[in-house]
This record gives C-alpha cells, structure tokens and sequence, in this order.
C-alpha cells in the first residue's frame, strides 16, 4: 500500500510512505502568486509528486490533516490556508484516489504529542525512522515530520 500523507498550506509538506517505510518526503510545493509576493501551493508541482510514485499494482491512500480556522488568524490567511486545502483535494479527485482527512488532535493524541511543542513530532519521527534524519535536521522540518506521522 502507497499512503501520501500531507500537511496542507504553504508551509506543509508531503510524505510518502509503503509498507510502513518512508519513501521521500518534500516540502510543499508553492510559487509566488501576485504583486505582494504571496505564496500559493503550486498544484502541478504536487500533481507530478503524486503521479510521479503512483503504480497500477499499488492500492493508493491519501491522508491529509483535517484543518479548521483557528482563533486569532486573520481573514486572509485562513482564505488563503483554505485554498491550499481545496487545491489539494482537487488534486486527488481529479486522479481519482481515495482522500482521508484526520483531524490534528487525533494523530497527535495517536503519537502522544497533545500538549508538546512543535518540534516534537519531529524528534518522535526520528527516533522511529533514524535513516530519515538527514531530511528532518531542521527545525522547520516539523511540517514534514508532521506529513509523515
């Protein structure tokens, strides 16, 4: 079984996994959108990661993290979060794969990482998969660690 597991936004990242072991993992893909040098999820950028691995033999899930507006966002960033969101479920159902949306708390509560700072899922993905640790070395590498997990 092939599982893509991303964390939407621009800041999120995209993970691919079979029979439990890590593939690759990239950051998302995004290009600058506009005259204020926005960032955008570029959507052909992520279409060719996903095509790129897919494989008739293969059953194929996509896991994305079920996001919601949070308090204290503004009304541009969460519309633009938003389009992020919708860019990546366009993605899988114009390729016909099966999309399973998780909420935050529960694969953090899964992984014991309720109430623990970012960088947690980083060191836990680490310490179950030591040979993916060159690809997580920063600390901004927990939008990855949070795709895999």
């Amino acid at each position: 079984m092939l599982i893509f597991g991303i964390d939407p936004g621009v800041s999120g990242a995209i993970s691919i996994l079979e029979n439990k072991k890590i593939i690759d993992v990239y950051e998302m893909p995004t290009m600058i959108d506009g005259k204020k040098n926005k960032k955008q999820v570029n959507g052909s950028q992520v279409t060719n990661i996903i095509k790129e691995k897919l494989n008739d033999d293969k059953e194929v899930v996509v896991v994305v993290e079920h996001v919601n507006a949070m308090p204290g966002q503004g009304v541009t960033s969460m519309f633009n979060f938003g389009q992020s969101f919708g860019v990546i479920k366009g993605i899988c159902s114009a390729l016909g794969l099966p999309i399973y949306f998780v909420r935050p708390n529960k694969w953090k509560k899964h992984f014991n990482l309720i109430k623990t700072n970012k960088d947690a899922s980083r060191t836990k993905v680490i310490q179950a998969y030591p040979d993916i640790s060159s690809k997580l070395s920063r600390k901004k590498d927990s939008n990855k660690a949070d795709a895999i997990l």
